[in-house]
């Protein structure tokens, strides 16, 4: 069959053909890389894979020639295509970019956390830095305003060059309790469940990904606290709405009441007492997710004692001028420390924590990654999830299993199939380290380069220090 076409559509097709090649034409031949001699921990949980070349095609891993098992590779060595980038990274090791479940973007800058700072160049700032420290997808848990939807479609598509992103929308939390009221631009405050209702369904308008709720008193801060009728009713609406609810929790009590009605993530760690058989089983059963969050409580202690590492390049990096000024004075380290209550307190909480997570993971609970950075100037993009890594282990888990539940597991709390192994098919987010992590986890933070896409998008110079001003 003969189709005409005016000659005036010939016109348009190529004006478009003209304007599209360039793109086309780098998206098509954009070379191969291939990652050649490296160890990989794929992120399955398993010992690492030895000798192995990883090669890239675009955004996605195509082939990998080692086998599990720690084992080097029985098969032929992959034959690279023509025109392939070949990176000999002998000794290094390569592990899928970590996965952030509860964070916070924009919130932050120096000492302050309002949402004033919320603009798409501070996300963007931000961003960066999880990049640099290789977390390459980053979820935003509440407090997000405009500017988050201006900058999440280019994230997901890697034109900003920086990690993934997604996230909670605003949030909600009861009139005169947990978020503060400072936060009051970000959060729904509904007071019947009827208004949390048709708050759910002006949310669920904006497509987020998932839906907070603020359920807890901040240790006494706060005289109330969110009722069951109303963080049940946002439940079953977001439910209603195909949205899944994200719960701030510290208490036990509550945590097993949000569990028992419905919510589908618990976003912090219980720390108040250790959790029982009857709450690990209802978690457990109703395929619930638990982000313990264990390095939201030593944030508030740990600078102010400076231990060792606060003098590493690998911190400081992270730090704005503002930020690094208030740790090194001494008034302020003085002020914290001198607290000795709360001192106490948010070491207890730690600790109880830690062993809530053990015993959780141990039973088979899914557990996800997060840090809650990002959501005050002492939770910090990006140092707090290598920090986690680190605490995680402290709390028990090998590093192996570190490592898979800050990427496995991380992406299948968000439904992502796409990313948080190393396999064929897969996106190429890779963290590349010096050493290897599945022996000792701080060789997570011997940082190589970072990959999203396929692409480098950090490496070790972003730690370097940074060289003083010349004065004018």
């Amino acid at each position: 069959m003969n189709i005409r076409i005016p000659a005036l559509s010939f016109a348009i097709l190529g004006l478009v053909a003209l304007t599209l090649a360039p793109r086309c034409a780098k998206a098509v031949h954009s070379p191969p890389i291939m990652l050649r001699d490296v160890r990989v921990i794929d992120g399955n949980g398993g010992p690492p894979r030895e000798h192995a070349d990883i090669l890239i095609t675009g955004s996605r891993i195509t082939a990998i020639n080692a086998e599990p098992d720690g084992q080097p590779a029985s098969s032929a060595a992959i034959k690279p295509p023509p025109n392939t980038t070949i990176i000999k990274l002998t000794g290094k090791t390569v592990l899928p970019g970590l996965i952030s479940n509860h964070s916070h973007v924009g919130l932050v800058k120096g000492t302050t956390a309002s949402g004033n700072n919320i603009t798409r160049a501070n996300i963007l700032r931000q961003l960066k830095q999880y990049t640099a420290y290789g977390v390459t997808t980053v979820t935003s848990l509440g407090l997000n305003l405009k500017p988050f939807y201006d900058v999440q479609p280019q994230a997901h598509s890697g034109a900003t060059r920086t990690a993934d992103l997604f996230g909670a929308d605003k949030g909600f939390g009861a009139a005169n309790s947990a978020p503060p009221s400072s936060l009051d631009i970000q959060v729904y405050r509904p007071s019947t469940p009827e208004e949390a209702r048709s708050q759910v369904r002006e949310t669920a308008q904006r497509h987020p990904d998932l839906l907070k709720i603020w359920v807890d008193d901040m240790h006494g801060r706060f005289a109330t606290k969110m009722n069951p009728e109303l963080y049940k009713a946002v439940i079953d609406e977001a439910h209603a709405n195909g949205l899944r609810v994200a719960a701030h929790v510290y208490y036990l009590d509550d945590a097993r009441q949000l569990v028992g009605n419905g919510v589908d993530i618990l976003a912090h760690g219980v720390r108040d007492k250790a959790v029982d058989s009857d709450f690990t089983q209802s978690i457990k059963s109703r395929g619930a997710w638990y982000i313990p969050t264990l390095g939201l409580d030593e944030s508030f202690y740990i600078y102010a004692e400076h231990p060792e590492w606060l003098q590493q390049p690998f911190f400081r990096r992270s730090l704005q001028p503002s930020l690094a000024a208030q740790l090194s004075g001494t008034a302020w380290r003085t002020r914290i420390l001198a607290d000795t209550k709360t001192l106490a307190s948010e070491k207890q909480a730690l600790a109880t924590n830690m062993k809530n997570v053990k015993a959780l993971f141990d039973a088979g609970v899914n557990i996800g990654f997060g840090t809650d950075s990002g959501g005050t100037p002492l939770r910090i993009a990006g140092f707090a999830e290598h920090r986690e890594l680190k605490l995680l282990t402290d709390a028990g888990l090998t590093p192996l299993q570190a490592i898979q539940t800050a990427t496995k597991n991380a992406a299948a709390l968000l439904h992502l199939d796409d990313r948080g192994i190393i396999a064929p098919g897969k996106l190429a987010d890779l963290l590349v380290v010096d050493g290897d992590p599945s022996k000792d986890i701080s060789a997570v933070d011997n940082i190589d380069s970072v990959w999203r896409r396929g692409r480098k998008v950090a490496d070790a110079r972003w730690f370097k220090p940074r060289r003083a001003k010349k004065p004018a």
